[in-house]
């Protein structure tokens, strides 16, 4: 493997575009360290590596790992391990990335977790829309099963296509037989989850994280990445860039590196949307010095969430790209309360009025006011992340918005869009970003 200073890790050995096999896996990351097992008591060794490595998860939410893994331990009744990569943002691919070319990385994560917190099972979630990746899967699940009679507690599990059906507690549902829709909380999951039963549920990105922390330790983790956010990441880099793909990066990289990695960009860049589909937007003119961390974006508003940069370009009609994502956004809501029934179906309404040009004067401002209304209001986080995205999309856009609202679609409003929705297969980067 790669010296600590160095990447890739998630990504090491996969040049070949094709799964690691057990063996070339166990030769690149070597052997899972051996710890003892205690009954329904978390492994004092990994969680105290985890806290001190600073791993937080990867699916967006960014809690941290050490403190959800005491928290099932802390729980009386045999817990569930859940790998969550079904991955319903359309402007990511990292999870689906992750599961075809390295499985075994993330089922390394999934079985030092059931073994620390000695669950009952361990079910990995893949999405019906992912089939190469939930292939690669089972084939490594089996492969273990044959070679060391390892993930004996493994199983694989394909979840229906949505947007919120990756969603925690979307997730629990469907596994406990009902629709993949979020349900209220409290409990929580890893109060009760599968089953009834405490769980720990994560992204697969995660997994594959503990899995290196546990071989290499804290200190190797944070040799890369800032001292918020240490560590490296996956991020899925699309829109007007050369080379479109998977990077991974250590956190606080300049935005520039990564888009020099992948070639450069194909056209002026208006803006830049840092987060995915709840995510915020950036305009072009603060791109320059941006640095790909937490604590650097959040002056902007936004954040990586789940690892998405997706660069808008000035051939690109802002307008007619963000009604439609707003549209899709209303269109993805669970139906089950007010902010994401009817405050969605309403932004979505005002973005159309304003693209078409026979909106009423206040339009944009009732985008704004519509945002301040769903927000911290839903059932779920639906409705936060689509008022996040719409609100920043107002702010950056003002003036396009504006000539729209006045003068109707604009030549751009027909060009092929470039923000995804979804079935178009990204191809993956071998360039390896390490600089900060």
């Amino acid at each position: 493997m790669s010296g600590p200073e160095r990447l890739p890790r998630l990504l090491a050995g996969t040049g070949e575009r094709r799964a690691i096999g057990y063996d070339d896996h166990l030769a690149l990351h070597g052997e899972l360290p051996l710890e003892r097992r205690r009954r329904r008591r978390a492994e004092p060794r990994l969680v105290e590596e985890l806290e001190l490595a600073g791993l937080r998860g990867r699916g967006g939410g960014g809690f941290p790992t050490a403190s959800k893994l005491r928290a099932v331990a802390r729980a009386r009744r045999g817990p569930v391990v859940v790998v969550n990569a079904t991955e319903g943002e359309p402007a990511s691919r990292k999870d689906r990335v992750l599961c075809e070319l390295a499985p075994h990385l993330i089922l390394d994560g999934a079985e030092l977790v059931t073994r620390a917190l000695d669950a009952d099972c361990a079910l990995v979630c893949v999405c019906e829309s992912a089939p190469e990746g939930a292939v690669a899967l089972s084939d490594a699940i089996e492969e273990r099963r044959r070679l060391d009679g390892s993930c004996t507690r493994t199983a694989l599990r394909t979840i229906p296509h949505g947007y919120l059906a990756g969603q925690e507690s979307a997730l629990v549902a469907h596994l406990n037989g009902g629709p993949a829709l979020p349900t209220f909380t409290p409990p929580m999951v890893f109060e009760q989850g599968v089953g009834r039963r405490p769980t720990f549920l994560s992204n697969a990105e995660t997994f594959a994280h503990v899995a290196l922390i546990a071989r290499h330790g804290a200190r190797w983790f944070r040799e890369l990445g800032t001292t918020e956010q240490p560590g490296s990441a996956l991020v899925t880099l699309s829109g007007a860039v050369a080379r479109p793909g998977v990077y991974e990066i250590a956190y606080g990289a300049e935005l520039s590196s990564l888009v020099a990695a992948a070639g450069g960009a194909t056209e002026p860049v208006r803006a830049a949307l840092f987060g995915g589909y709840a995510g915020a937007w950036i305009d072009g003119s603060q791109l320059n010095r941006a640095a790909l961390a937490d604590e650097h974006l959040a002056a902007h508003g936004a954040s990586l969430g789940a690892g998405v940069v997706l660069l808008l370009g000035e051939e690109s009609c802002p307008v007619a790209e963000v009604t439609r994502i707003a549209r899709w956004l209303a269109g993805q809501s669970a139906r089950q309360c007010g902010p994401c029934l009817h405050g969605l179906d309403a932004l979505a309404e005002a973005f159309g009025r304003i693209a078409e040009g026979g909106g009423e004067g206040g339009d944009l401002d009732r985008v704004r006011r519509l945002c301040s209304l769903v927000r911290r209001r839903g059932a779920c986080s639906h409705p936060d992340g689509a008022a996040r995205f719409a609100l920043s999309a107002a702010e950056v856009f003002a003036e396009e918005l504006a000539d729209h609202a006045r003068y109707g679609r604009c030549p751009d409003c027909d060009r092929h869009p470039h923000l995804p929705l979804g079935g178009a297969r990204q191809d993956v980067a071998r360039e390896r970003v390490s600089l900060s």
